[in-house]
């Protein structure tokens, strides 16, 4: 048996239509549930290794920013919105929020595609789409699973997974229930020695999923689900200096991210075409605590010596997104659909200081309110012609509308103001793509594509903005790429590589100012130029090698005159070099007991934390890596990890804290050694 699925057969829903991912003219990545399931892969931090050209912050579950493609509009989350569009199958479930990370349990596949996609997903996919395909209820099978984890960090608290499914026909051939749970306790491994704790950065994370599936009349399915999480951390990731796992604060630096959705999908065939309407309810509320003390002084309370800055976000939004496509058979495949958000964002934040002694008061206050609204018009047509050649066009109409209220008050060193602006956005993405198909089934393709992100406002501040902060315009990035697939020696070996050349106008920008206070800006433009490459071996049926590559060179080509700081040449947080690699391999040991071995690392390249030299500490420059032994039955499978198995701290994530960004060094090592073990049995 070969361990590790063959990637390139597997069907992606990422185009909206069921297509095979070695004939999309798109730099795409799919991992199926076999390929997380042999690499003990839970959550987007391990598909990193999986997949060229991705990278992700480590400031801390449920604070993290997915990048792909080498494309950082920097390292903090803020006002503007996310550049990967990340999906839970088919609902966004980010706007201008960090990635919930939601744990990856009972999921069929993860689709990674890079590139801009605004054709098809609109705003905030300026860099790709992240994509989780759950597993649907299955209307005639009865399953069952059950998956228990302990694990133990060298100098950290141990560690426990305990997830759950069953599947339910209801009705046989007619209607299934299929309902998911998680409970996840990840051990921390920093010390706080101002506060005399030891592992403060533990972090819960609980959830599940169900989803009712109905086989109506006429091939028609209507499908009812819904996914919660909450996530806590009880603090941040970072340490100070080069004082090894040890820090100094004098607050816990908590952090909470709740998500939940509800989602109501309707598919079926038409005269025209295959109909699917999805229309989705979303909630996400996040909120972080710091330690505000190193930024008092800008405050304007000389007798203050302790301050905690708060923000918190909720969002609630609704969408609705309906798609007509083709039949499947044919040379000519058209699709056409229309998309509708309305989101309102409550995002207050405060700042309270107080003396030995003394009580807390507020010093700094900001409600703020935004309201967002959007529609768009997408469509897209391929045309197959002459021996192997394909053509498709698309592109996608949008306008969205924004009201942003917000009442900031302060208390010394600052002005209390009320703000109330409106804008609208109109945009046009539009994709073109050639590819043509040899004989012996090698692709290449070309491929020209765009991506958006709208335009907002900033309204915080201990001043009121001056009029080149007052907002931040639109951005749009131009994609043009080159790309071949091929399968090669009987099947063996996939290649899959990519040329691209990008760029980036007007890119947004969340930074910070010197109070710690965060704002928006254009930072200018920039372009990057690279190559991606991904590659499977399979030369017996017992051994596995897949590896993958970004080389990339992301530059800054024109500063804004509007950006104060200082701008280094290139974009910051990315890496012009990462690698991956995995190795597997597998042998009977007896009739239905199989023994599984596999090897991975990772290389993270050097790169700065943000635009400005003068602050931005240089991070990366390291190796990560993960060793697992499995023995494998029919209904049951024992594995053991160890991840990080060198015991290294190479920084990941230079930064953990604005108001004392730039004071002093912050460094987020990785995790230090971890085994664990893992037990799964199917019913």
């Amino acid at each position: 048996m070969s361990p590790t699925p063959l990637v390139s057969e597997l069907l992606v829903t990422a185009t909206k239509r069921v297509e095979i991912a070695s004939r999309l003219p798109a730099s795409i990545s799919a991992v199926s549930a076999d390929e997380l399931s042999m690499t003990g892969v839970t959550d987007a931090t391990g598909v990193v290794r999986l997949t060229a050209g991705m990278t992700i912050t480590n400031l801390g579950a449920g604070r993290d920013k997915i990048m792909l493609r080498g494309l950082s509009d920097g390292a903090f989350t803020g006002r503007t919105r996310s550049t990967v569009g990340t999906f839970l199958d088919d609902t966004p479930i980010t706007y201008n929020a960090p990635d919930p990370d939601l744990r990856l349990t009972d999921v069929a596949s993860i689709e990674v595609v890079r590139g801009p996609q605004g054709a098809l997903y609109g705003a905030g996919s300026i860099s790709g789409v992240y994509r989780i395909v759950t597993r649907k209820p299955e209307l005639d099978q009865l399953q069952a699973s059950l998956r228990g984890l302990a694990a133990w960090t060298q100098s950290g608290s141990p560690s426990q997974q305990v997830d759950a499914m069953v599947n339910l026909p209801l009705v046989d051939g007619r209607a299934a229930l299929r309902v998911v749970g998680y409970y996840d306790l990840e051990g921390g491994y920093l010390d706080d020695v101002n506060l005399r704790l030891s592992n403060v950065d533990q972090t819960t994370r609980q959830g599940g999923r169900a989803a009712l599936k109905t086989r109506l009349a006429g091939d028609w399915t209507l499908t009812l689900s819904t996914a919660v999480q909450q996530l806590d951390s009880k603090d941040t990731q970072y340490v100070t200096g080069t004082s090894g796992l040890r820090r100094a604060n004098r607050v816990r630096e908590s952090h909470n991210n709740d998500f939940s959705q509800a989602v109501i999908a309707l598919e079926g065939p038409t005269p025209w075409g295959g109909l699917k309407s999805s229309t989705a309810y979303v909630r996400h509320a996040f909120s972080s605590k710091y330690d505000a003390s190193a930024a008092l002084s800008l405050f304007d309370d000389p007798i203050a010596d302790l301050g905690i800055y708060e923000e918190r976000t909720h969002i609630g939004m609704l969408v609705q997104d309906t798609v007509l496509t083709s039949e499947r058979d044919g040379p000519f495949k058209w699709l056409v659909g229309l998309y509708g958000v309305s989101s309102r964002e409550d995002s207050p934040s405060q700042l309270k200081v107080n003396a030995t002694g003394k009580t807390f008061r507020n010093v700094y206050d900001d409600v703020r309110t935004d309201r967002l609204g959007e529609v768009a018009l997408y469509g897209e047509m391929s045309l197959a012609f002459g021996q192997g050649w394909t053509v498709a066009l698309g592109g996608r109409e949008s306008e969205t509308r924004l009201n942003t209220t917000s009442h900031v008050t302060v208390t010394g060193g600052g002005t209390s103001r009320a703000f109330n602006r409106k804008a609208v956005f109109d945009n046009w993405s539009p994709k073109l793509s050639l590819q043509y198909v040899f004989e012996n089934g090698v692709m290449i393709y070309g491929l020209a594509s765009q991506g958006y992100r709208a335009g907002g406002f900033n309204s915080g501040g201990l001043s009121t903005p001056t009029a080149a902060r007052r907002t931040f315009r639109p951005d749009h990035l131009r994609n043009l790429e080159i790309g071949a697939k091929a399968s090669l020696l009987d099947d063996r070996l996939d290649l899959k590589s990519t040329v691209f050349y990008e760029l980036w106008r007007d890119i947004q920008t969340d930074q910070f100012f010197a109070s710690g206070l965060p704002y928006t800006a254009n930072v200018g433009d920039g372009r990057n130029v690279g190559l991606e490459l991904e590659a499977t071996w399979r030369p017996s049926a017992n051994w596995s090698f897949q590896t993958n590559l970004l080389l990339d060179q992301p530059k800054i080509t024109r500063v804004d005159p509007a950006f104060a700081s200082r701008v280094q040449s290139h974009l910051p947080g990315v890496p012009d070099t990462s690698f991956g690699a995995l190795v597997a391999y597998s042998r009977p040991l007896r009739p239905g007991l199989t023994l599984i071995l596999t090897g991975q690392t990772a290389y993270v390249g050097r790169s700065r934390l943000t635009f400005d030299p003068a602050l931005s500490p240089e991070m990366g420059g390291y190796f990560t890596g993960r060793l697992s032994a499995q023995v494998k039955a029919d209904r049951w499978r024992l594995a053991a990890f160890v991840e990080n198995p060198g015991n290294t701290q190479g920084d990941t994530f230079a930064y953990g804290n604005p108001f004392s960004f730039g004071q002093v060094r912050q460094v987020t090592p990785q995790r230090p050694r971890t085994i664990s073990l893992v037990l799964t049995r199917d019913f």
